[in-house]
């Protein structure tokens, strides 16, 4: 598996942890969880790349949320799935705000 796949588990894990313990600041969430519960073995830039997930995700959150809400038919953000809502947030961040190609980023959605 690819170091940014992993870096996006790993944000995945961040998002649903703020997602259902309403994380007060994206920061300390971050930081507890490398220190705490990250993976060791990931290099700093995939590290990096999963920082920006979360701390970009969570503060577009409202914006991201209209999006999904847009396309979502008969779907409510709170009734999905917390894992679906989170990597459906992480994937529409990804794909409006890093340089990563639009087609990875909705396989990388998918695969997840």
């Amino acid at each position: 598996m690819g170091s940014r796949r992993k870096a996006r588990e790993c944000a995945l894990q961040m998002l649903f942890a703020a997602d259902i313990g309403g994380a007060a600041r994206p920061d300390d969430l971050v930081r507890v969880y490398w220190e705490e519960l990250g993976e060791p073995e990931l290099d700093e830039g995939a590290r990096e790349f999963a920082t920006r997930l979360v701390t970009g995700a969570l503060a577009h959150l409202a914006a991201l949320d209209d999006r999904i809400r847009s396309r979502a038919e008969h779907w409510r953000i709170s009734r999905m799935a917390v894992v679906d809502r989170n990597i459906l947030r992480m994937a529409v961040y990804e794909f409006l705000h890093e340089p990563t190609p639009r087609t990875v980023a909705i396989n990388e959605a998918l695969e997840i």
